[in-house]
């Protein structure tokens, strides 16, 4: 048989954009079908606009605290529906540069509008806009549909108003009082945001802390830097009801076994509980294609169980970041197009959660060395150290690695701190080659930096190795007299 396209993909988000323009560039004749607007969740409601929210949200907060730099703290009134009119104008011209249509038109991508649903194996039904319908076929597949945000089954919410990331930035007026239902990454992030911007922040989860997947002790810290700004945690806390307030919202719940009663009222209502896979509507039965509630199953080059359709990004239910959907779809075309075996790497993952300080990690966790029975040690340096961090008043914060004292391998790396989402790349890189904290630290890096920090760290590891018993034998040997140094900490930064 002969299809009408090498390769279709479905969804025109971070995945279906990369993968769409990666299989054209190849030669592939290509369709990429979305039902709205290029660019996905990132582009329209999730990194590019909450990122956009942090920084004037930031700008805000150094013109209050501008006493820390030696200056006169001044007065701000925000004007909250033109800081939204920025967070849309940023997403528009993100789209622009990097999303619309005609870049991918260009490269020989035929970009349908409408709704896919399989009708066989190999053939999809598009629903256009306009309610026509029309047959399309294709060789292979790319599904990327995404993720929606998860609506939990709490009593009375379904007759209470509520915000997700994909309504949260319509907002044109600030709330006075902010509930936030969810302590992982959008939550934290939207918390500090809207508390700088002028909003009273109440964050509440069922756990007893926040960013469960991070470093215990760094998301302690920043717990502990978001009270100092004003914002409110209620943690360990069963939401068993949403009810609207006059006119306000009320969360009422329990703590603990003992059942506490904990209830907190707010003027608007966010929910950050997790994300759910878009399965609905594809079909997939009709295509043999398998998933389930978390998404739909890939193996290790991006290939479903049936054999000519792959999927990437947050339809699988695995890593939900923009960079590892964009790596999902590199390794799918690979395997599709060009027929190159490559896999997936799921031991490098990196993330960052955008707070003031960020919260970065790549590699294993201390808690997975310590469940897998790894030995490790841990090399910490502190931002107070880091001169960069002093000169910007920018000193909350630790670098930790975790790597193996005989030569350095590097296991894992966590870093709370300013630009710690640009000081992480370099531990990914190191981790994905095979480089040692030896390696980074006789690497030169430029006086001062933030990333000097990552040296700095890397350091520690000689630190370690440096003995009294050493430096006795140099003084033997050579005749040196100076004092022995004092090795009796092992923990000891320098």
């Amino acid at each position: 048989m002969r299809y009408e396209y090498d390769l279709m993909v479905i969804g025109g988000g971070a995945a279906g954009l990369t993968a769409a323009g990666a299989a054209a560039y190849f030669g592939a004749k290509v369709a990429l079908v979305e039902a709205s607007k290029l660019g996905g969740d990132c582009t329209w409601c999730g990194c590019v606009p909450s990122k956009t929210l942090l920084k004037a949200a930031k700008v805000a907060h150094t013109v209050r605290t501008a006493e820390k730099c030696g200056l006169c703290n001044l007065p701000l009134e925000v004007d909250f529906p033109g800081v939204m009119q920025h967070v849309c104008e940023t997403r528009e011209r993100v789209y622009e540069d990097a999303d619309a249509p005609e870049i991918y038109e260009r490269l020989g991508v035929d970009v349908l509008s409408g709704r896919a649903r399989f009708l066989e194996p190999h053939v999809v039904e598009l629903h256009d806009p306009d309610g026509s319908t029309r047959k399309l076929s294709a060789r292979k597949f790319v599904l990327a549909t995404g993720s929606s945000p998860v609506v939990p089954p709490i009593a009375g919410l379904a007759d209470t108003p509520f915000l997700t990331n994909e309504t949260v930035f319509s907002l044109q007026e600030l709330p006075k009082r902010l509930l936030v239902l969810g302590a992982g990454p959008i939550g934290v992030e939207m918390a500090q945001a809207f508390r700088r911007l002028g909003s009273e922040v109440v964050v509440v989860d069922l756990v007893d802390r926040i960013l469960g997947n991070d470093d215990e002790e760094l998301a302690a810290l920043l717990k502990a830097q978001l009270e100092q700004e004003g914002v409110r945690f209620e943690l360990g806390v069963q939401v068993t009801r949403v009810e609207k307030c006059g006119a306000g919202i009320r969360l009422t719940g329990q703590r603990g076994e003992e059942g506490r009663p904990v209830q907190v009222e707010g003027d608007a209502l966010l929910l950050a509980v997790g994300r759910r896979a878009n399965v609905e509507g594809l079909n997939l039965e009709a295509a043999g294609v398998r998933y389930d509630r978390t998404g739909i199953p890939v193996d290790e080059r991006g290939r479903t169980n049936a054999r000519h359709i792959y999927a990437c990004g947050d339809v699988t239910g695995r890593f939900q970041f923009t960079h590892f959907a964009e790596h999902m779809a590199k390794v799918a075309v690979s395997n599709a197009i060009l027929h190159v075996p490559l896999k997936l790497d799921s031991a490098h993952i990196t993330w960052c959660t955008y707070t003031d300080p960020e919260l970065a990690h790549v590699g294993s966790t201390e808690a997975a060395l310590r469940s897998r029975g790894k030995r490790y040690e841990v090399y910490r340096f502190p931002f107070t150290k880091i001169d960069r961090a002093v000169t910007e008043n920018e000193t909350t914060g630790w670098i930790k690695v975790f790597a193996r004292k005989l030569d350095g391998k590097i296991y894992g790396v966590s870093i709370l701190g300013a630009h710690a989402g640009e000081m992480i790349g370099e531990y990914a890189l190191a981790l994905r080659h095979g480089l040692t904290l030896r390696n980074i630290a006789d690497t030169l890096h430029p006086y001062p930096t933030f990333v000097l920090g990552n040296r700095r760290a890397a350091d520690q590891w000689y630190v370690r190795k440096h003995s009294r018993k050493l430096v006795w034998l140099l003084q033997k040997l050579f005749g040196y007299r100076g004092r022995l140094p004092d090795t009796s900490d092992p923990h000891r930064i320098v």
